[in-house]
């Protein structure tokens, strides 16, 4: 991270109304959301699939593309205060992470 404090050519700031960080946050909550219903479905979906032997296979697919989607959780939660950031909305959001 670079220290702007003594730069001649301060972070572009864009004034954006109180509104959009809410939307913004708004916006990513409900894709952290989404991703969370969508990693219960693979496991328990994966879960289910172990009782049959003819499943196994699928099962272990399930439970790969679950803990895959773990990787989302971080990524979404990181893209938010990225966004916030870019949008000159200070430490982005830091104390409202879900």
């Amino acid at each position: 991270m670079t220290d702007h404090s003594n730069d001649n050519d301060p972070p572009l700031r864009l004034p954006i109304s109180p509104h959009e960080d809410l939307k913004i946050t708004h916006r990513y909550e409900t894709m952290s959301i989404a991703n969370d219903i969508l990693m219960a479905v693979f496991f328990v979906a994966g879960s289910i699939m172990f009782f049959f032997e003819s499943l196994q296979t699928m099962a272990r697919v399930m439970f790969l593309l679950g803990s895959i989607d773990f990787l989302l959780r971080p990524a979404i939660r990181l893209a938010r205060r990225m966004h916030l950031e870019r949008t000159g909305r200070g430490d982005g959001g830091a104390q409202d992470d879900y």
